[in-house]
């Protein structure tokens, strides 16, 4: 039987490196754990830690196209992060100058939510705890 422990990782990749780890370093508080530039790739990788566990891959490829976010296209929709006070987290980002999505309550759970973008348009979900 298969034994799945955690997600162990989520790998980005960006287009512009040192706008992309502003924004996750600066903006998210994510803490890096290893920067590597892997020559023979002219490509960086950048492993990122929230709380002190490695959660994020950060990779720049030259020329790498697009991310199709609208409409929503198949493959991996979102990154979605936990938060305790989800208007103070909204308007941490709108203080940034960072475009926030309404919060919206998830008729599910009855818990409130909303949405960012990062630098390359990749959709960031707060969740509230």
């Amino acid at each position: 039987m298969l034994s799945i422990n955690k997600v162990h990782h989520i790998a980005i990749i960006c287009s512009d490196y040192q706008k992309s780890k502003h924004f996750y370093t600066e903006t998210l508080g994510l803490t890096i754990v290893q920067e590597i530039f892997r020559e023979e790739r002219e490509s960086y990788k950048l492993d990122l830690a929230l709380n002190g566990t490695f959660i994020v891959e950060l990779f720049s490829f030259k020329n790498a196209p697009k991310r199709v976010s609208a409409p929503e296209a198949t493959g991996l929709r979102h990154l979605a992060f936990e938060v305790n006070n989800i208007q103070e987290t909204r308007n941490y980002f709108t203080s940034q100058n960072i475009n926030a999505e309404e919060i919206r309550m998830d008729i599910h759970t009855q818990k409130n939510y909303f949405f960012i973008a990062d630098p390359d348009d990749l959709p960031i979900e707060f969740y509230e705890k």
